[in-house]
Order: C-alpha cells, then sequence, then structure tokens
C-alpha cells in the first residue's frame, strides 16, 4: 500500500507533478489528437495543400501542412522530409501537441532514425494545468531524454507574470523520477529574489523526498517563527517530515512526524523538542511527543492506541500545537483491542489521561473491560446482555480505588412500523464493587448493588400537505412519550470514579439516565414528552424544524445530593430555521421550569450567499457552570471586497465580563498564480502560573503572514483564515454535548 504525499524541492515547478495543483487560472484542455493508425513505429502521414517529390528521396509540403508520427502532431507552413537522411524539418508558425505539451516554435527538425527532436525559439504550455513558458531550443531524444536550453517557467498568465523561474539548463532523464536544473533564478514583478546554481527536482507526482513549502508568522509569544519542514520519502510504506523551526524570542524548536502503513496496520509518531526556551530562561527542555496506531488483527479483531505526553502545562499555549487546543485540559493515553461480531461486541481498554494545568485528577479506567451480546429470542422478543469489568485509580494515596462489574441483562418487544414505534423493556441493573479505601473513609469496601428497570417508549409521525407563504409543504407532527421507571438502592457506599451528571437537551431527555458512569444510577418515576414538527419542501428538503421536550417526576430522587426542587424538568427546544436560501437560524435552550429564566442558551444566524461570502453572529449563555456565568456574543464575516481581496473577521465578546475577549482579522490578496494573506488576531492567552492556575487576564497578539504561489506549495483559501483561533467558524454546537 501507498500513502499519498507530494513532496516538491524548492522549487519544483518544471515537474510534471504541478498538475496536481488546483489553481483558478484558465487550465488548458487535454488535446484531441488526429486519431491516425500507423502502421509501423516510422511511419509519418503528412497532409498538405500543395506536395513536391523529387525521385523518391526528397518530399517538400507546403500550406497548412499537418504531421502525425510517434513524437506527436505538427503543423507548420512548410515541411521537408528527406528519405536518405530520414530527417524532417518544418518551419513557419510551427506548432508541436502531444499528450502533455503545446509548443509554439520558428522550426523543429525530427531524426526519424534516432526519434531525437528539436524545437527552436519556443514557447511552450503544458496540458492539464496552467504551467507555461519560454525556451531558446527543447531537445527531446528516446535515450537521453528531455533537454531545455535558456527556459523560464510560471503559472501566471501570460502579461501578468507576478512570479516566474528562469534556468539557463534543464534536463530530464527517461526512466529517471529526478530533473536537473542548472544556474535556476527566481523572480518576483520582475524582479530575481533568489539563485541556486545547482538543485535536482520531482518530474512525477509520486512522494519524494525534499523541502515542503515554509511557513512564517509572527506572535507575542514567539517573535518572527520561520519553519521549514524537509519530507524524507523512506519506503512506499513510510515516511518522515523534519521540520525545523526558529523562533526569535525563544530558540530552534524540532518538529517530526514518522508515518507508516502497512495491509492492516497505520499510524503516526510526532516528537517536538525545544531545548532551551530563551524567553522563559527554564531550566530543562520542553518537548510534545504524541503516538497513534490503528490495525486490524484479524476479520473480527481490531487494535487501536493514543499516547500523548507534553514537558509542561504551557506548551501549547506559548508554542501551539497542530493537534491540541490552547483551551484543553487533558490529553488521552489509551490502548484498546476490539472483538465485533453480529451477535457479540467485546472491547478491552487501559485509559489514562495527561492532565494540563490545575484541574482536578481524573480517574484512570486500567483496565476497563466491556461485552455486549444481543439474540433475538423470537420474532418480537429480543434478549441482550450489557457487562462491564473495570478498575479504577487517580495515583494518589489519600483516595479510594475500586474494581467495578456490571451486569445488565434487558429482554425488549420493539413493534415497529413506517408511522411510528412501540418500544417495552426491562432490565436487571447488578453491579458489585470492591474497594481499595484510605484510613478514615465513610465508603463500604464490598458493595453489591441490585436495581430493576422498565422502559416504554413510543413514537408516532403524522404528516398532512399545505401551503405557506404560497409554496406546497409538507408538514409533520411527531409526537413521542418515554415512561421510565427504575427501583431505589442506598448508594452512600459507592465512591465516584466515572460519573457525573449529564445535562438535558432535546434529545437528552430520552436518554433514561441522569448520569454518565455507572457509580450513581437515579431511582426513576417519570413520564418524557417531546414533540417535534417539520416542514418539507417540495423536494423534500427540511426548511423548518422544531423540537420541544420536558421530563415530569413523579416523586423526587431518594439520593440526596442529588434531590430535585422541581417536579418536572427544564423545557428543552431545539430550532432549525432556513428562513431563505442563504439565510439559516439554528437555536437550542433549555428554561427552568421553576423560575422561568433560560438555564442554557445558543443561538445563531448564517447569512451565506456562497463559500468564501457569509456572515455567522452567534450568542451563547450559560447561567452556571462551576459558580461562573457564560454569556458570549460572537461575530464571524468571510467577504470578498473585489475579484482579488478577500476580508474575514471574527469578534468574541464576554458580555457579562463587558470584555472583548478574542478578535481576528484577515486579509488576502490573491491571483490565479500566487497569494498572500495577512491576518492579526488579539485573544486571551491561557497561560498557566507556577500553581496551575489558568489568567483570565493576560492577552497575547499574533502576526500571519503567508506567501502562497501557486503550483510551489498548496492553496490556502480565504476560508481557511476562519479557521485561526480558539473559536473558529463552525456550525452551532451544543453546549452540553
Amino acid at each position: 500500500m501507498r500513502m499519498k504525499r507530494l513532496s516538491f524541492a524548492i522549487f519544483w515547478l518544471f515537474s510534471s507533478a504541478a498538475a496536481a495543483q488546483q489553481t483558478e487560472c484558465p487550465v488548458p484542455l487535454m488535446p484531441q489528437l488526429p486519431q491516425t493508425n500507423l502502421s509501423n513505429p516510422g511511419d509519418i502521414h503528412v497532409k498538405a495543400a500543395k506536395t513536391q517529390i523529387q525521385q523518391d528521396t526528397l518530399a517538400q509540403f507546403s500550406g497548412n501542412v499537418e504531421i502525425v508520427s510517434e513524437q506527436g502532431h505538427i503543423q507548420a507552413q512548410r515541411a521537408e522530409i528527406n528519405k536518405a537522411d530520414k530527417t524532417l524539418h518544418a518551419d513557419g508558425n510551427i506548432r508541436f501537441l502531444d499528450q502533455q505539451i503545446q509548443v509554439n516554435s520558428e522550426q523543429i527538425d525530427l531524426d526519424l532514425a534516432s526519434g531525437q527532436l528539436r524545437l527552436d525559439s519556443t514557447e511552450y504550455q503544458m496540458l492539464g494545468f496552467a504551467g507555461r513558458g519560454r525556451a531558446d531550443s527543447i531537445q527531446l531524444d528516446n535515450k537521453e531524454g528531455l533537454a531545455l536550453k535558456d527556459v523560464s517557467f510560471t503559472t501566471c498568465p501570460e502579461g501578468s507574470e507576478d512570479w516566474q523561474i528562469r534556468a539557463s539548463s534543464l534536463e530530464l532523464s527517461p526512466n529517471d523520477n529526478w530533473g536537473t536544473a542548472r544556474n535556476t533564478r527566481f523572480y518576483l514583478g520582475g524582479v530575481p529574489v533568489f539563485y541556486l546554481p545547482y538543485f535536482k527536482f520531482p518530474v512525477t507526482d509520486e512522494r519524494q523526498t525534499g523541502l515542503l513549502f515554509p511557513k512564517m508568522s509572527t506572535s507575542d509569544k514567539v517573535g518572527v517563527s520561520y519553519e521549514q519542514p524537509f519530507y524524507w520519502n523512506i519506503a512506499p510504506n513510510y515516511d518522515a517530515t523534519f521540520s525545523p523551526r526558529v523562533m526569535t524570542d525563544r530558540g530552534v524548536q524540532l518538529k517530526t512526524e514518522f508515518r507508516y502503513l502497512t495491509e492492516e496496520h497505520q499510524g503516526q509518531i510526532d516528537v517536538e523538542y525545544l531545548p532551551d526556551d530563551r524567553r522563559y530562561d527554564l531550566d530543562k527542555s520542553r518537548y510534545f511527543y504524541r503516538f497513534l496506531h490503528q490495525g486490524k488483527l484479524s476479520e473480527n479483531w481490531q487494535v487501536s492506541a493514543e499516547i500523548n505526553g507534553l514537558s509542561d502545562d504551557n506548551y501549547f499555549v506559548d508554542l501551539g500545537s497542530d493537534y491540541f487546543n490552547r483551551g484543553d485540559t487533558h490529553m488521552y493515553q489509551t490502548l484498546a483491542v476490539n472483538y465485533y461480531s453480529e451477535p457479540l461486541d467485546f472491547s478491552a481498554e487501559v485509559r489514562d489521561f495527561e492532565i494540563i494545568g490545575d484541574h482536578p485528577s481524573a480517574y484512570r479506567a486500567v483496565p476497563e473491560l466491556k461485552l455486549n451480546y444481543r439474540q433475538p429470542l423470537s420474532e418480537y422478543l429480543n434478549f441482550r446482555v450489557r457487562s462491564e469489568l473495570a478498575h479504577f485509580e487517580d495515583g494518589r494515596d489519600d483516595t479510594p480505588s475500586a474494581t467495578r462489574l456490571h451486569m445488565m441483562p434487558t429482554l425488549s418487544v420493539p413493534l415497529q412500523n413506517a408511522w411510528g414505534e412501540l418500544l417495552t423493556e426491562a432490565s436487571l441493573l447488578q453491579t458489585w464493587y470492591k474497594q481499595d479505601l484510605p484510613e478514615g473513609s465513610a465508603l463500604q469496601e464490598n458493595v453489591s448493588r441490585t436495581l430493576g428497570q422498565g422502559r416504554i417508549y413510543g413514537a408516532i409521525n403524522f404528516e398532512r400537505e399545505t401551503e405557506l407563504f404560497g409554496s406546497n409543504m409538507t408538514q409533520t407532527l411527531e409526537p413521542k412519550f418515554q415512561y421510565l421507571y427504575t427501583s431505589y438502592e442506598n448508594q452512600d457506599g459507592i465512591g465516584l470514579y466515572d460519573s457525573n451528571r449529564l445535562l438535558n437537551d432535546y434529545t437528552g431527555l430520552f436518554r433514561g439516565q441522569e448520569f454518565v458512569g455507572l457509580d450513581r444510577i437515579s431511582d426513576s418515576n417519570h413520564l418524557t414528552v417531546g414533540v417535534t414538527t417539520r416542514l418539507l419542501d417540495k423536494n423534500h428538503q427540511e426548511r423548518f424544524k422544531l423540537s420541544l421536550g420536558q421530563i415530569f417526576y413523579f416523586n423526587n430522587t431518594k439520593l440526596k445530593e442529588y434531590s430535585r426542587e422541581d417536579d418536572r424538568s427544564a423545557l428543552a427546544a431545539e430550532l432549525d430555521w432556513r428562513l431563505s436560501s442563504k439565510w439559516v437560524a439554528r437555536s437550542a435552550l433549555q428554561l427552568s421550569s421553576s423560575n422561568q429564566k433560560v438555564e442554557r442558551s445558543n443561538l445563531t444566524l448564517d447569512y451565506q450567499m456562497s463559500a468564501d461570502k457569509l456572515v455567522q453572529i452567534s450568542h451563547r449563555y450559560v447561567r452556571d457552570i462551576s459558580g461562573e456565568e457564560i454569556n458570549q456574543l460572537g461575530v464571524t464575516a468571510s467577504w470578498p471586497l473585489s475579484q482579488n481581496w478577500h476580508w474575514v473577521g471574527r469578534w468574541y465578546k464576554d458580555l457579562h465580563g463587558k470584555r472583548t475577549i478574542e478578535s481576528f482579522t484577515g486579509l488576502q490578496y490573491e491571483s490565479c498564480c500566487w497569494a498572500l494573506q495577512f491576518g492579526s488576531m488579539r485573544y486571551l492567552s491561557n497561560r498557566f502560573d507556577t500553581a496551575g492556575g489558568q489568567s483570565t487576564e493576560e492577552f497575547d497578539t499574533t502576526i500571519l503572514l503567508e506567501f502562497v504561489f501557486k503550483g510551489v506549495g498548496s492553496k490556502k483559501s480565504s476560508r481557511t483564515l476562519l479557521d485561526e483561533g480558539l473559536f473558529g467558524y463552525r456550525q452551532p454546537y451544543f453546549l452540553n454535548n
């Protein structure tokens, strides 16, 4: 198997690999060559307005001459074929054409015996991508390959050569993936800015060892940053990238990436290392590592791993990351083996965490085994068992650790058809704990908990045809309900290892559980009611959707620390409304049933005319999360200013704290052959102090600057500028997901 990655020498532009680049310059179409069948390899077919043949050895042609040979298709005003010397000469508005290149020339000479072709004073156009240029001469030989003298290359249109490469000679040998260029100059706006006396470059779209396009930026955190990746094509299924990064305020960082791929396995290893951070005079080096692996052990068995580590809490904040956000608080360290079959699923996982900053120590599952079995007993009766065995510890001596075994056999009767469904379930929840307790703990060493649970879920779909705003619509009404009963058992003797209370959006109302994890299972006797209505246009596209739902409790929970004040949950609502082809509104909120105040909400209004012409206004609100209120307003926009200029911007304000927490503005100039991107971003640094606390007052400013020469490096669209920063541009998300 082969991994796809194109690698280019610093200026690989003459390479046919440039055909893989996406540009907006006019791209020449592949030509339709004459369908002339040559009987023998050396045959030549000629058409002309006038023909003269001398003694069967010299043939002269004039007037709209067309010559078809193995080498290609030639058009000229005059041509001469010498049968004795086995040569062909043509001049007068020469046009040479094959499947890869079109050349206009003053004259062409072809040695029919050796297959050597020479064109003088040429202008060439690559076919399939926007590469073109001039050459004093082009010589093609079946044995020696292709040689160009005094050659130039650009992807810019004629008359607007914003960048160009010139070389005294260029050579491409047959059966060789590398070409050679000598005395190469790189021009910007007609001014030479770079010179290489000699270099080699790839000539195919196969992965090749070489320099990738550099990255440049400047910020308060690192100063001016220059990163130069070097790609090493080790083997068809192994490669590596080394990226030295020079930062004026911090020093030299080395970033490495190694990838591997086999028939059954694939993975990646990343290591970043900064030996000496000059800015903070740290006594130790700074590093980050990451290992990812996915593999197939057999038809049913799979293995996966994710291991991350870093030297200090501020590594991502100070140096950035391609894989993590500066607001992340945990990194996973997991190893898992999974088995899948029709009746049985099994997984074994070791789950650890790397905690960033001053956050509570999390319990690790070392290991966690899960086994699920399902079997239809009859047409209307199903049986399944969910089971789990896990050991939890957090690495401290003053906290409990535990081994937990949980089993949940379930009998269900599912009834379904096109207009509705009814599901009845009965389950037994049996859990055993063996806890290793510190001295003085109020928990119990051995706990056995047995609970019974019954669930009835039903949904029905109604439809009707209606007319709204002059359009024919289909309206649906989709009520559903769920009754849930769970018995009670005292759980004070059980520690909390993987359990937290869940927040209920509309979908969460029907989960049938109030906690993630198994350490707390609330006694239940409640009814959940919800309804959804939709409007579908004549193309069956959803134009409007509104969902409302609420839980009605018949009695309070006996888990004292989770006692409820109300006999009903917050009212959960979700709205998706496509106001027009360009306007879309989305909202989700939870409204308290006791004081009718909004507990959580999320609202976005999108105006989008095209992929790069959009405005989004968003607001999110949480009344109480860890004792804090979140009340944020954001505006994101992307808009073309002219044919070549594009602007993007983003602004987020904390309405509760009355301050801007992130702002970004960026400009891009883009022609069909090059682009310049400039951006400035100011944001909360989120830096940790020595005690692990995170700063909420310190701001950083970053300047982004990037040149993109199309045909040299990858094109970066203006839309990608919206992804910079902590928030970025995205579809709305729910805070409790």
